[in-house]
């Protein structure tokens, strides 16, 4: 009997073999070029989901409908996928010069287009997490579908409850629906989601969008029409991998054209061999910073402290913003907007233009004044990609290679965190690389005692760089925190940063040794505590202070 309990496997052993074989499933579906997701070739996929039951996709694996887990995956979709029984995804194939109008999900930067009424192309730019993300997010999306199905068809020959075919009528009514007819189908639809009329009338509104604000039924229906007509007939979902995208991926085509376009403007603006420092983060954290107050006289003497960042946080204050835009391009920023596909945004500060109230410079030689350039954030893996090629000496006209002077490299992102809560920040001692043995410990300039002063609690410890968040439980962050890894958080990028930071610095020679590299995380969720995964919804204000105080502490550095 002792011998049957040591071979047990425990929830995170399980756990952690499902991400594996999900990982290596997909790989192998991406090789061959086409799988049907409800059938025999999407088997392991939809198994290993519901054996890792992650925590965005909360009730999974039970009859009942998952609303958040369906409304987090709807939000990082395109407008009308539920609708579609081929999805194709795609490289960048010119589908911008066409008259195909784009989609793009409200929480994912990415190009679809909806071909016609059965197809749907999704563009996949940032590499093989994009690839995991988005089958992942369609395998959570058709597990549900086949839960409608079941629910709604009462035999073989397709006839369905009476709540479905309420449910339908509101659907195809032409005009709005009144709330009394909202009402009576939110009922319906109830009563075969296994939820209450209180839980589905809440989560409605929140699937609403400006063109359909019945979007909820929409959704559920088309989800269980096609389920049903996949059991009952031959019409089985598809999805594709274009040749071009297969060819293509991971030989960094959109990291190469998008840090070229970078470097050329460096020499442009004759800035390659100043002192250049590297920061990923958001598009406003280090422009307000530096620019916020002077920009916004009136505004200071009425907001204190981090209130006027809160306000410009606010959708509601986009002529705030505009003006904190517009004195930092008068003021020495460069904006380059994205064309390489890479969908990562960049600014580039050159302080020699800075006013001397933002930073005197005075008794600096320009050589010595800092270039800043700000990349908005990457994405999983195409982390590797873009920093690798940033990093890479510039090649000019001549063949000849130019090495950029980089002084420093700052990460700031959101994570997960595992001992706190929504608006911690996280400093890390190193990334690990889940699913592997590869571990990138580094000496971090931020520090805790840095933060000391600003009554915000701070975390210290490694932090692991996950396949994908979505696809986390609490059994496998409960064995990282508790292990002798002492995993204070979890988050996408850092890994793959600190693989081509150090390659860059310790091997290929094309950065200096002596590069100085911070990292920090501020909490987005804890995945830990029930109702405080990221499908519970944004950091809200939460997220100003840590945000503002990391980058005041990066930027203090930079400038000193």
């Amino acid at each position: 009997m002792s011998l049957i309990n040591t071979h047990k496997r425990t929830r995170a052993q399980e756990s952690t073999g499902a991400i594996e074989r999900l990982y290596i499933t997909m790989r192998h579906l991406f090789n061959r070029g086409f799988y049907k997701p409800m059938g025999i070739s999407g088997e392991t996929l939809r198994e290993s989901l519901l054996i890792l039951r992650p925590e965005i996709y909360g009730s999974i694996a039970e009859e009942k409908i998952e609303l958040q887990g369906l409304l987090y995956v709807i939000d990082r979709l395109p407008y009308g996928i539920e609708e579609c029984t081929f999805i194709n995804l795609t490289s960048d194939e010119g589908y911008a010069n066409s008259h195909f109008e784009p989609i793009i999900p409200s929480k994912r930067r990415r190009n679809c287009y909806r071909i016609d009424e059965e197809q749907m192309n999704i563009e996949v730019t940032r590499g093989r997490s994009e690839i995991y993300d988005v089958l992942t997010h369609l395998t959570f999306l058709y597990i549900e579908s086949h839960k409608i199905m079941k629910q709604v068809i009462i035999n073989d020959d397709g006839h369905v409850i009476r709540d479905w075919k309420k449910l339908e009528a509101a659907v195809e009514k032409k005009g709005k629906l009144t709330q009394e007819e909202t009402e009576v189908a939110l009922t319906h639809t109830a009563n075969f989601l296994g939820r209450t009329f209180d839980e589905v009338k809440r989560v409605f509104p929140l699937f609403a969008c400006e063109n359909n604000p019945h979007r909820f039924f929409n959704i559920i229906y088309y989800l269980g029409k096609l389920a049903i007509e996949e059991a009952l007939g031959d019409q089985k979902r598809i999805i594709t991998f274009s040749p071009v995208l297969r060819e293509r991926l991971g030989h960094h085509i959109h990291g190469e054209k998008w840090a070229r376009n970078i470097k050329q403007t460096l020499v442009k603006k004759d800035l390659l061999k100043r002192p250049i420092h590297i920061i990923s983060a958001n598009m406003h954290s280090v422009m307000n910073t530096l620019f916020a107050e002077v920009a916004l006289p009136a505004e200071k003497k009425k907001l204190k402290g981090l209130e006027l960042y809160e306000a410009l946080s606010d959708g509601k204050n986009g002529k705030l913003r505009d003006k904190v835009s517009k004195k930092a391009s008068e003021n020495g920023m460069i904006y380059l907007k994205d064309t390489s596909g890479a969908n990562i945004n960049v600014q580039v500060f050159d302080t020699a233009q800075f006013p001397k109230e933002i930073y005197d410079h005075s008794e600096k030689e320009l050589s010595e004044k800092p270039v800043i350039i700000v990349m908005d954030y990457a994405f999983g893996e195409q982390a590797y990609e873009t920093m690798d090629e940033l990093l890479k000496p510039y090649v000019g006209d001549n063949e000849s290679l130019y090495f950029m002077n980089v002084a420093s490299v700052s990460i700031m992102g959101k994570a997960g965190i595992l001992e706190g809560g929504k608006g911690d920040v996280m400093i890390p001692s190193a990334h690990v690389f889940e699913g592997t043995a590869d571990n990138y410990p580094f000496k971090n300039r931020l520090k805790k005692s840095h933060f000391e002063d600003d009554a915000i609690k701070v975390c210290t410890g490694t932090m692991i760089t996950v396949l994908g968040t979505s696809l986390q439980n609490r059994d496998v962050l409960r064995f990282f925190h508790e292990s002798t890894w002492n995993v204070i958080g979890l988050e996408m990028e850092g890994a793959h940063y600190q693989k081509a930071i150090q390659a860059a610095a310790k091997i290929r020679g094309s950065i200096s040794a002596k590069t100085k590299v911070r990292y920090a995380y501020y909490a987005s969720d804890n995945p830990l505590e029930t109702g405080s995964t990221l499908a519970s919804g944004g950091l809200g204000t939460s997220g100003v202070k840590p945000t503002y105080k990391i980058t005041e502490k990066m930027l203090n550095q930079i400038l000193e």
